[in-house]
């Protein structure tokens, strides 16, 4: 019954922003880039009983994705503004999420090791 309940509230959350989006594109972009998905864990999370540190150590995880998230909306972005397909654009978008993230986390374990020696 629980889960029922986070994913009603959840698709209509969702179901809300995205009509605002249809109707008013450009606000509609600046309510969708809220951290609405972090905000609804967060509180999920808490509701569910989590410690501070599970929540601590999930907003950190949070952190380490968002570069790559920039990334991928950024990719979006110009492959759309290039009259690229929406399926071909977030498939892009995608790699490049991926191959940051890859990059990213290969970059942050190389300084941690020149660090820790």
């Amino acid at each position: 019954m629980y889960t029922f309940i986070k994913v009603f509230v959840s698709a209509i959350v969702i179901g809300v922003i995205t009509e605002i989006a249809r109707r008013y594109p450009a606000q509609g972009g600046v309510i969708a880039a809220l951290p609405l998905v972090t905000i609804l864990s967060i509180i999920w999370l808490f509701v569910q009983g989590e410690s501070q540190g599970a929540l601590s150590t999930f907003l950190l995880g949070v952190l380490k994705g968002l570069p790559a998230t920039i990334v991928l909306v950024f990719i979006v972005y110009i492959a759309m503004q290039n009259s690229i397909h929406l399926i071909i654009a977030l498939f892009f978008g995608i790699g490049g999420w991926a191959l940051f993230l890859f990059v990213q986390t290969n970059v942050i374990k190389y300084i941690s090791s020149l660090v820790s020696h």
